[in-house]
């Protein structure tokens, strides 16, 4: 593994991020590279991430259109308030996750 700095903590490239939802395993992140706050990835869906895969679609689709922070701010609620972003050493805090096909990019708070 590539030990890539990204802020304090050190990220290694190779990294595997998990998409919980109660426990359950939802998807993974491979990160592949990092530009301070955000790290990059390849998103590994597991079954259960189809059924979010159309709110993901959606956070992509008004992120791009620049639409309104209130409905932007409604569709993403639904997605933090479901899952958990657990870093290799556990849940984070917060985080904020963008998704389009099998690329993933985040930053977090501990």
């Amino acid at each position: 593994m590539v030990c890539l700095l990204v802020g304090s903590p050190r990220v290694r490239i190779g990294e595997v991020w998990r998409l919980t939802r109660g426990g359950e395993p939802v998807a993974e992140i491979v990160v592949d590279d990092g530009d301070f706050p955000w790290l990059y990835g390849r998103l590994v869906p597991l079954a259960p991430f189809e059924e979010f895969r159309p709110l993901f679609e959606e956070e992509h689709r008004l992120l791009q259109e620049d639409s309104s922070a209130e409905e932007w701010d409604a569709v993403y609620a639904r997605i933090s308030s479901a899952l958990t972003l657990h870093s290799p050493d556990g849940p984070v805090a917060e985080y904020l996750l963008h998704v389009d096909g099998d690329e993933a990019w985040f930053r977090w708070i501990d």
